[in-house]
């Protein structure tokens, strides 16, 4: 039987590359259905009442590094982060996450997302860039390539552009996860920086909007990736290589899910350590499955926690 939870790190070292941001999450009692007429979608001008504002810690690279550190692993995170540092480096600080790869941007402030959560857990997210206009500059050259392994995030489009070559050339195996900077992308560039990679992963529409831009069928990824996982929210996930397709179930929860920001991210921190512990491709998303269970039973994306105790039963209930 499988013991999804290792007691101690792995020793490898984990870039995490993608944003950081203090997330500004809003909750929306109705449904934005029920206040969009499609025939006005062309002239939009909605707005909606909202119960409150909660602040927490956030962005991808903040969010799997948080994920990845409750797994007893120590991730470097490859990111810039604005001049109102303080609260996030506080909290890094408290739960022993490295600040050794994050580049402060003095005359920016830290990127902020505005997410707000329907009644159907359908959302609507205002993000604004700031420090993440700028190159972390992370120098990854020292690094072992077979006790190493990155995964690039949504952020910085350079660095999305530049860390799958550098990965490449130093035979650093990477995970491209592109998610919400898709739509800056040409597709030419985004194929170059699939091409190559140990893992491409995506929820099932950012896959498809992938498959457009580049013109490369699911196929065709898989002859330039070594898998293709897709999230596909309560309905599990699904790993796929050019071989096989198997479908992971979600969890089963134990509360009523409370918030769905970052369970993509929590599920991404469980996929890598689930790699860097030396599972299969399908454990490692049966761990991904288990974290995100624990992000959407609370608000904010790094406000979860477990026992180790707590996170084998919540796997054997769903996988056993």
């Amino acid at each position: 039987m499988l013991s999804p939870l290792l007691a101690a790190s792995s020793g490898y070292r984990i870039f995490v590359s993608g944003s950081m941001a203090y997330d500004r999450i809003m909750d929306f009692p109705g449904k934005f259905a029920d206040h969009i007429m499609p025939d006005k979608i062309h002239v939009l001008n909605v707005s909606f009442n909202v119960n409150g504002l909660v602040e927490r810690m956030g962005g991808t690279a903040g969010n799997i590094a948080y994920a990845l550190r409750l797994l007893d692993e120590q991730p470097t995170i490859l990111a810039t982060i604005g001049k109102d540092y303080e609260r996030y480096f506080k909290w890094l600080d408290e739960n022993g996450i490295s600040r050794e790869g994050l580049r402060v941007i003095e005359e920016e402030f830290t990127a902020g997302a505005y997410i707000t959560t329907d009644a159907a857990d359908n959302q609507i997210t205002g993000f604004n860039p700031g420090a993440m206009k700028h190159s972390c500059r992370y120098d990854v050259s020292q690094a072992n390539p077979k006790h190493s392994i990155g995964i690039i995030g949504a952020g910085n489009l350079g660095d999305m552009m530049t860390l799958p070559k550098t990965y490449k050339a130093k035979n650093i195996p990477y995970i491209f996860d592109p998610a919400q900077s898709l739509p800056i992308w040409k597709g030419q560039d985004l194929a170059e920086a699939v091409a190559g990679a140990k893992v491409l992963i995506s929820n099932d529409y950012e896959l498809s909007l992938i498959m457009k831009m580049t013109g490369l069928s699911k196929a065709r990824l898989l002859k330039r990736v070594g898998a293709i996982v897709t999230t596909l929210a309560e309905k599990g996930s699904i790993v796929a290589t050019k071989d096989h397709e198997v479908r992971v179930q979600a969890v089963k929860l134990s509360k009523v899910p409370v918030d769905p920001t970052g369970a993509g991210d929590a599920y991404r921190g469980g996929f890598l350590k689930g790699l860097v512990a030396g599972k299969s491709l399908i454990d490692a998303a049966r761990l991904g499955s288990v974290i995100a269970s624990y992000a959407v039973e609370v608000y904010g994306t790094q406000s979860y926690r477990f026992t180790k105790r707590d996170f084998e039963a919540r796997y054997k209930r769903t996988f056993a």
